[in-house]
């Protein structure tokens, strides 16, 4: 890795020897086609690591006799391999940290001279991933008001949070797709609910829509289905909770056609479970979606395109307005992509609408 110039992205050389494609077939440019042997190649190194990662984890549940297992590394990114975790291993809980790459892992090292070398009890539990940067209502109204929306047509409020709710959920039940932004930014790679794109996971094309309008990747690449906490076992078959989005389960059947657009080929989701302590107001959502759909989940992706996820109001301005996304909620603000009235200029608005 080349950081050659620090106000630039680092460039990052090649992983791999020329022994690799010796053995396994010429390198494919990412530009090109995906090829049947590309995907045979994925699909044999994806077995071939869980049959390693699974039997580390059934000898060390025989070795200790524990019921419980935490997992940090890049591998513990793995969602379909954690979730077979405990149907294969003999563990009765599984625990991956949501940043479990090299920034969880400094936790874990600062926690083992805390708790292990100063002898310090445990009290603290990392029950949700939202450490990031938050921003006041001031700071979102100032973004708002440098921004170029009252030079263009949409429509800004800010609304009650039973308002703003029951509206937003109708944007996502209509078929628009939505920018979600709230609270503290997650740490880690997964949007887990404040810095989210939000769309109806009811709709088989929404997948198509929302790669060709806002993600631009590869289509092989599933989106999340975010779940209320207490739903998940009446839609998947398993109902030990993933609230970071680290596992993988089988979607039941009889639900497959029911949220086909997170539903993987495999009819596996990567779930994110939501309890309304972790993040009220995202629980809020999800259970407003419910109430006018019957369907507790909604579809969960980052906020971004072919970029960090957003973490400022103003980035969140910048991607809304240069993707085809129909709405952005900006913590009590709502703006949407339509003329104003009477061809006037889009204004900043508050409310006390109730209905």
């Amino acid at each position: 890795m080349s950081w050659a110039d620090a106000d630039k992205t680092p460039v990052l050389g090649k992983m791999y020897s020329d022994a690799m494609a010796r053995k396994l077939g010429p390198v494919r440019d990412p530009t090109a086609p995906i090829e049947q042997r590309h995907k045979n190649l994925a699909c044999s190194l994806q077995a071939r690591l869980e049959e390693i990662y699974l039997g580390m984890l059934r000898r060390l549940h025989e070795k200790t006799g524990m019921k419980s297992v935490c997992l940090a590394g890049g591998v513990a990114f793995n969602c379909v391999a954690n979730g077979k975790i405990l149907a294969s291993t003999g563990f009765e809980d599984v625990y991956v940290h949501p940043a479990a790459g090299d920034g969880g892992l400094a936790v874990g090292a600062a926690q083992y001279i805390w708790h292990q070398v100063l002898g310090n009890p445990r009290e603290f539990v990392m029950e949700h991933a939202y450490w990031g940067p938050e921003f006041s209502r001031e700071e979102i109204r100032a973004a708002l008001q440098a921004s170029r929306f009252s030079e263009n047509s949409f429509v800004v409020g800010e609304l009650p949070e039973e308002v703003l709710l029951r509206k937003t959920a109708s944007i996502i039940a209509d078929g628009k797709i939505l920018g979600w932004f709230q609270g503290r930014a997650e740490w880690g790679p997964r949007a887990l609910g404040n810095r989210s794109i939000v769309a109806d996971p009811r709709r088989p094309e929404m997948k198509e829509i929302l790669n060709r309008r806002i993600k631009h990747r590869e289509i092989f690449r599933p989106f999340a289905p975010s779940i209320l906490a207490e739903k998940t076992g009446e839609w998947f078959e398993q109902s030990h909770p993933s609230p970071f989005m680290t596992m993988a389960y089988e979607v039941k059947r009889e639900m497959r056609d029911k949220i086909p657009a997170p539903t993987h080929v495999d009819g596996t989701g990567r779930l994110q479970t939501v309890t309304s302590t972790a993040n009220p107001r995202y629980w809020k959502l999800i259970r407003a979606f419910e109430k006018q759909t019957g369907v507790p989940v909604v579809l969960n992706t980052s906020f971004n395109d072919n970029e960090p996820i957003v973490c400022k109001p103003q980035e969140a301005i910048d991607c809304f307005e240069r993707t085809q996304m129909d709405a952005l909620v900006l913590g009590d603000f709502l703006i949407t992509r339509q003329a104003a009235n009477d061809g006037q200029r889009a204004t900043i608005t508050s409310t006390t609408e109730q209905d």
